[in-house]
């Protein structure tokens, strides 16, 4: 048996005491939620146990492994805050209220389908839930997808830890759709390009952010890349943006969303006379100017997304939200080839088919950009009199992104 040579210590953040050890170069760390020195007595007996023999007490309900489980995959899965958030917010309205008081190794797959069903069609199954924008029910297919890789990602951990031998299968109920995405339509798109003001206290002022819904939909980028803008990312002269990196919705600073987000564009003319005059811009504020200065000086993707709701509201346009003026975009370019727009707005799927970015046929890129041009004028045009059926998006290409 190796000898122990510390002792548990309390966690005040989970209220549990906590016990740190090591066999053989195998790190372990070993809990008791009991307050007082019978809790202390319990994760000490657990860790000499480990330590004896690699007997472990497996008698663990669900809502006692979940916040282990949340402590080990922020030490050791480099993850964003923002993605760590939605383990803790998914596990506390979902999983532990409906399985919390199971014990883990007697759970079945048939239980953990029930779950996922009971959730598509009921939402949150938290008593007492406060949400600033309630997801619509049911619940879409990729929030249910969401939802099992948490299970299955938690399951894996938990037969890492030799608590429970199963391995879920899980599907995604039948009824289960893609959420219906809305666009920006032609009269609402003619009024943004057109219209700079927003309403403060009755009267039109100058919106800020105006150059930034304008960028946005005019290259189909996603919010967090926006922000994530510095002025020495673009090069006024040959029209390239590089897109380095991302501003998450807890404010850190990523990579984006994945591999591909990493990616050079060329911009359009409509996004580069919303570049020139958010420069003026930023020089008429005072803002001093270098290479590292955000270009739209967007603090978090939230205080953003409150500007172009107000905008929205200002002038009674539909809400259409910011991540769908991506979808906008896509399908203003929807007739040109899908291989040519997927290296533009940092697709991810079947990349591998098209190769990178760098492969582009010489000349492709101009043309492309010449493409997008030349449907942005086409649209921003006045019209009088459009027809149901024009309206209506490509939500086939939509629902890909």
């Amino acid at each position: 048996m190796s000898k122990r040579v510390n002792t548990a210590i309390w966690d005040a953040k989970y209220k549990r005491w906590k016990i740190n050890v090591q066999k053989n170069g195998q790190r372990r760390t070993f809990y008791s939620s009991i307050a007082g020195i019978k809790g202390r007595r319990e994760a000490n007996a657990k860790a000499d146990a480990w330590l004896d023999d690699g007997i472990i007490i497996r008698k663990k309900t669900v809502a006692t492994l979940w916040p282990e489980y949340i402590e080990y995959y922020t030490t050791n899965v480099s993850a964003s805050t923002s993605t760590i958030q939605r383990l803790e917010v998914d596990g506390s309205n979902y999983i532990v209220p409906v399985i919390g008081n199971k014990i883990i190794d007697t759970i079945t797959n048939e239980q953990l389908q029930r779950l996922v069903n009971l959730v598509h069609h009921q939402g949150s199954q938290k008593k007492e839930i406060r949400q600033r924008r309630p997801r619509s029910l049911p619940l879409s297919k990729k929030s249910i997808q969401n939802l099992i890789n948490i299970i299955n990602l938690f399951f894996r951990w938990c037969r890492s830890e030799n608590y429970t031998t199963l391995t879920p299968d899980l599907l995604v109920p039948k009824t289960a759709r893609k959420k219906e995405k809305s666009i920006l339509q032609p009269q609402s798109l003619i009024t943004l390009f057109n219209d700079d003001t927003t309403l403060f206290h009755g009267k039109r002022i100058f919106d800020d952010s105006i150059y930034a819904y304008r960028f946005q939909v005019s290259c189909g980028l996603r919010p967090g890349e926006l922000a994530g803008i510095w002025i020495g990312d673009i090069n006024p002269n040959t029209r390239e943006l590089h897109l380095k990196r991302s501003l998450n919705t807890s404010g850190e600073i990523t990579q984006g969303k994945n591999e591909n987000a990493v990616r050079c564009i060329r911009l359009p003319a409509l996004a580069m006379e919303a570049y020139h005059a958010q420069i003026n811009l930023l020089k008429s504020n005072g803002v001093k100017l270098n290479f590292n200065t955000p270009l739209f000086q967007i603090s978090s993707q939230h205080t953003y997304y409150g500007h172009w709701t107000h905008y929205l509201e200002s002038h009674d346009l539909p809400h259409v939200s910011l991540y769908e003026l991506r979808h906008t975009f896509v399908s203003i370019v929807k007739t040109l080839p899908e291989g040519r727009i997927r290296p533009i707005v940092g697709h991810s799927k079947n990349m591998d088919t098209y190769g990178t970015y760098a492969h582009i046929l010489k000349g492709e890129i101009e043309e492309t950009t010449k493409e997008i041009d030349r449907l942005f004028e086409k649209l921003l045009q006045p019209q009088t009199d459009i027809s149901d059926e024009q309206k209506k998006p490509d939500f086939w290409l939509l629902m890909s992104l």
